[in-house]
């Protein structure tokens, strides 16, 4: 039996996600697989591509065959340099960057929106001394004038 190791795809129209599956060459694209031994999410920035090494490995050992897009993700991965015993094996797959913590970015939030409270507080008390100012100076003329 042939067995090549091919992408098996999900997800929606526009939205393409495959799976990397060990499967007999005569099946369909998606169909019965003999194991999974991948995830390939190509439309993140950067693309998701997580890849059990050690299946790949097992799988590559025993004959099975990669598919050109698989043979790609493999060389990525660096696993493909692996099993043929090349430098490299590290591979140039690019990591996200860490997604900030939702409850720090909060709280950040929370901390500059009190902070813009406590700036515009002090600005509204001048206000108060100077109308209070205003105020006193307008009776003091009323009281001029009643004088009068």
């Amino acid at each position: 039996m042939a067995v090549k190791i091919k992408l098996k795809r999900l997800g929606k129209i526009r939205n393409p996600q495959y799976r990397i599956v060990v499967a007999d060459s005569r099946t369909k694209r998606d169909g019965r697989a003999i194991e999974e031994i991948g995830l390939y999410q190509p439309k993140q920035e950067p693309s998701l591509i997580e890849i059990d090494s050690e299946r790949a490995q097992y799988w590559l050992g025993v004959g099975a065959q990669p598919t050109e897009p698989v043979l790609n993700l493999l060389k990525v991965t660096g696993d493909w340099q692996k099993f043929k015993g090349e430098p490299g094996a590290e591979g140039t797959l690019r990591k996200a960057e860490p997604k900030a913590d939702k409850k720090a970015v909060f709280e950040a939030a929370v901390k500059e929106s009190m902070g813009d409270v406590d700036e515009a507080a002090p600005a509204a008390k001048p206000k108060k001394k100077a109308e209070a100012k205003k105020s006193e100076a307008d009776s003091a003329e009323t009281e001029v004038k009643s004088e009068d």
